[in-house]
């Protein structure tokens, strides 16, 4: 199981995973931050992006916050491949 730290930005015009200037991977979301709207969108977006299920994401920390810690339970290999993809 490896850990991931991530930004979400909800409200955005369209769904879509990117790395930001510092090196944070960023998910914007076309969900509102309204009654874990935005929590919910995120785990099934990510689920659908890394075909995983959605069981195998874990919102650790930052249910309120837009810094968010996930647990993925994928090997550090698999996820490495998983976010090359969003490198640019």
């Amino acid at each position: 199981m490896e850990s991931i730290l991530i930004k979400v930005k909800p409200g955005s015009f369209k769904d879509s995973i990117e790395f930001d200037t510092e090196g944070t991977l960023v998910v914007k979301l076309r969900a509102k931050p309204i009654d874990g709207e935005a929590n919910e969108a995120l785990i099934k977006f990510l689920s659908k992006e890394f075909n995983l299920s959605k069981s195998a994401i874990v919102l650790e920390k930052g249910q309120t916050s837009r810094y968010k810690k996930l647990l993925l339970h994928i090997s550090q290999t698999e996820l490495d491949k998983l976010l090359e993809k969003y490198k640019k």
